[in-house]
């Protein structure tokens, strides 16, 4: 029997159909197989006349020839072309109408979706409101058949106590299935239940893309929501809640749990949002503006862009209103010329020993003092009188009322005392003169009432308006009349503050205490200082852990005017910085990191901006000067700043000096690695250094130097650089000779014959050529002859024989100026 037994063959009917056919196939094994094949026959279609488009390729063209059908005239190839022409115009318009007709069905089915819908939306608001009704209706009827059956028991309580009971066993109804399919179900939560809290805890990207939660525990406020929202279903209220729309403030870069708690969505549902936007982000990442703006956006809030700068806004100062104002004690700086007995009035009139504590008997620091006068307090700056500390003298000028100008009487008006009265002028604050030391023999008050007239200084004796006052530090003389001008001119000013609100003041000092970590004396200028305050001073913020007075008393609150050391700063501030109280830390914290990376960004700038050939130009100039480079660590910040400056002045076009690092506090054992790296010695300004950095120095040969003045240290510095000053040379002319004849002598050259007119010539010294006062060179003696012999000098009035090297062009009546060099050592002014 053979495969094609019983089958019927599939083939093609029509016009088309081939010839049947068989195929035997052979396979492995010797197997074979017979299939009945069919051969389809090419069908050929020939088009009829004018039914058929010509394709592109396949047209003729029109005015070609060669490429015209057989039998085709030129009559029938243009009504062709015309007809292919119509086609394509009428195609076209089909399209277009097609293209109208699918735009309007669209449209029509969009309005059907929407009339749909509203339909939808109205069949459901009806079927929600039906069921409504009749649920309230069937409840009002279980209410009434409740109430009649609790009143019919009521009625037969008392006749027939046994009739609700059973009569007998037998009347008892039969237990049901219904019971074991409960347990079943049971059993069967439960099963699931276990394998849920077996998943808890596990979260899917499939999971947190769809929302679903994995089995983890909600939060209480999750649960308290969904309680809510069973609650609202159950007395039939509206579930869902409008959305709240918040206008949500985006800083320039945000973290993606700061951005869901500013919209006040969950996280979760913004991480997901992220990951949808092809951001796989944690909700401790930081996501750029622009895509949170779209985050926002999506969940329908508003976007408020703020920038940076805006989170110093909450320190933006206040109006105080005319009767929260308080009189407040004035704040009077004390400025001068060195050694003119400034910190000796300011002791006199604490009746302490301020000056036995200064190192020399010289300032080094801004001192704040309050004194009580007639029953007012009056605080006190004394600013260091040194050139080196003008920057300090700026700060205390800034934050004063009154300026005390103490002069010498026996010194008059000094460098120091002149820019003490531009700070002056420079802060409009009025000025008291004080004129010290009357008591010595050679004072004259006159002279300096008259030095003070070329600075525009006009005193009250001078018939100006400035009170003038002389006193004597070492006899007590004046200091009552002096308390008393500043008690005055305290009171023409009229000094109000408000002490009920958040405190604002300046930094006048800032040290790093060892013990007691960074110390700021601050002068609180409107507020009051507490004890647990939380605030911001500069690049720096903290917590105010304990104020100390001037007296070295811990005080819980400093008012305006009042200058107290505080503690609990995370880092030594700027001396003249403000001091701003806040709300919270994180406040705090923001601002002192906004304008550290503003500072670093300026630094930063201030390098970018520099050319690549200024850069280029200040190597090449870097390449002749010799850098002194050292290391400065001081007590406080204000010294460490002015030594700063002092460095910077000490050097010329060839030397100057590189302060590599300053800091405050102690010298450690990285300040020894920085020295070793760069070998620069380590100066020390009323510090020490450690054991460690001791022992680190002397094992690598590093050389520390300690002072408590800065005169000396500003000297030693100036001295050592002026070691790497290269010596100059210095000319001494010893002599003149006149040419009188030219010979020439063989292996020699030329000679010249010479009258010594002036001096000596010396073979060793060096020699110009003049022709007409004019030098036209400059070299060594080859040979120096007195007869034929070699000598070593000749004297004035003598004649010899001179022979210049490499050089023949010598001439009758030219002169020979003879010198010699000496090398000056060069010191730095």
């Amino acid at each position: 029997m053979s495969d094609s037994d019983g089958k019927k063959t599939l083939g093609v009917r029509g016009p088309g159909a081939g010839r049947p056919g068989n195929v035997k196939q052979s396979f492995s094994h010797g197997r074979t197989k017979n299939v009945v094949v069919e051969t389809k026959r090419k069908r050929v279609v020939v088009p009829k006349p004018g039914g058929a488009k010509p394709s592109v390729t396949g047209s003729p063209q029109v005015g070609d020839p060669t490429k015209r059908p057989a039998g085709i005239s030129d009559a029938e190839l243009d009504r062709r072309m015309k007809a292919l022409k119509a086609a394509k115009a009428q195609e076209e318009a089909d399209a277009v109408r097609r293209a109208d007709e699918e735009k309007k069905r669209a449209e029509d089915r969009e309005r059907r979706r929407a009339e749909s819908e509203a339909k939808e939306r109205e069949e459901k608001e009806r079927e929600e409101s039906l069921r409504q009704k009749a649920e309230d209706e069937a409840r009002k009827k279980r209410e009434e058949e409740e109430v009649k059956a609790r009143a019919s028991a009521a009625a037969a309580a008392p006749g027939e106590p046994a009739v609700s009971a059973p009569s007998s066993p037998r009347s008892a109804p039969k237990p049901s299935a219904a019971p074991r399919k409960d347990r079943d179900d049971n059993d069967r939560n439960k099963k699931n239940q276990r394998e849920d809290s077996r998943r808890s805890g596990k979260l899917t990207v499939n999971q947190a893309l769809t929302g679903g939660e994995g089995g983890r525990q909600r939060s209480m406020a999750a649960m308290k929501r969904k309680q809510e929202r069973a609650r609202q279903k159950a007395m039939g209220g509206n579930v869902e809640r409008e959305k709240v729309v918040r206008d949500v403030k985006l800083p320039e870069a945000i973290m993606v749990s700061e951005l869901a708690n500013r919209m006040s969505e969950r996280v979760a549902d913004v991480v997901k949002s992220l990951m949808q936007n092809g951001l796989m982000v944690t909700q401790t990442q930081t996501i750029d503006a622009d895509t949170a703006e779209l985050i926002i956006e999506e969940f329908g809030h508003n976007v408020v862009r703020v920038s940076d700068s805006d989170v110093e806004d909450v320190i933006t100062p206040q109006e105080d209103d005319e009767g929260d104002l308080k009189d407040r004690p004035p704040v009077i700086t004390v400025m001068g010329h060195v050694d003119h007995g400034k910190t000796s009035v300011l002791d006199a009139i604490r009746n302490a020993r301020v000056v036995a504590g200064e190192a020399g008997g010289i300032t080094q620091h801004i001192g704040a003092y309050q004194v009580e006068q007639g029953g007012n307090k009056l605080t006190f700056l004394d600013t260091p009188g040194h050139a080196a500390f003008t920057s300090m003298r700026a700060r205390g000028a800034h934050v004063t009322d009154i300026v005390v100008l103490v002069v010498a009487a026996d010194d008059a008006v000094m460098p120091q005392t002149i820019e003490a009265i531009n700070h002056a002028k420079a802060a409009d604050v009025p000025m008291i003169v004080a004129i010290n030391k009357i008591d010595k023999p050679a004072a004259d008050p006159d002279k300096v009432r008259t030095d003070l007239l070329q600075h525009e200084v006009i005193v009250e004796k001078m018939s100006g308006e400035v009170q003038d006052v002389e006193v004597s530090a070492t006899e007590g003389t004046g200091l009552d009349q002096l308390l008393e001008s500043i008690s005055l001119q305290a009171e023409i000013l009229e000094l109000k503050a408000n002490p009920d609100r958040a405190a604002v003041g300046a930094v006048i000092e800032a040290q790093l205490d060892v013990g007691r970590g960074p110390v700021a004396t601050v002068l609180v200028q409107n507020g009051t200082l507490r004890q647990g305050d939380i605030f911001v001073v500069g690049e720096q913020y903290g917590k105010v852990r304990a104020l100390i007075n001037d007296q070295g008393d811990r005080v819980k609150e400093a008012g305006p005017s009042v200058p107290v050391e505080v503690l609990g700063l995370n880092g030594t501030p700027e001396a003249g910085d403000v001091l701003n109280v806040v709300e919270t830390e994180a406040q705090a914290r923001e601002i002192a990191e906004y304008r550290e990376k503003a500072a670093k960004d300026k630094r930063a700038a201030a390098g970018a901006a520099t050319t690549l050939e200024q850069l280029m130009a200040k190597a090449k100039d870097d390449e002749n000067v010799t850098e002194m480079p050292i290391l400065v660590k001081a007590d406080v910040q204000g010294s460490a700043e002015a030594i700063n400056q002092a460095m910077e002045k000490i050097g010329n076009d060839e030397v100057r000096v590189r302060v590599l690092h300053s800091g405050v506090g102690a010298i450690t054992e990285s300040d020894i690695g920085l020295a070793e790296a760069s070998g620069a010695p380590v100066f020390g300004f009323n510090v020490r250094a450690n054991a460690s950095a001791r022992n680190t120095a002397n094992q690598k040969g590093i050389e520390i130097r300690y002072y408590s003045v800065i005169y000396d240290l500003v000297d030693d510095v100036k001295a050592a650089a002026s070691g790497l000053l290269s010596n100059a040379i210095k000319e001494n002319f010893i002599g003149y000779a006149t040419i009188k004849e030219v010979f020439k002598v063989t292996g020699v050259g030329k000679v010249a014959g010479c009258l010594v007119t002036e001096g000596v010539a010396r073979r060793s010294a060096g020699v110009r050529l003049l022709r007409d006062n004019t030098v036209i060179h400059e070299g060594t003696l080859k040979t120096l002859k007195r007869f034929k012999d070699e000598v070593a000098e000749v004297q004035s009035g003598q004649e010899c024989g001179m022979a210049f090297e490499a050089y023949d062009d010598i001439r009758p009546d030219d002169v020979i100026e003879i010198f010699e060099r000496e090398e000056v050592e060069r010191n730095l002014d």
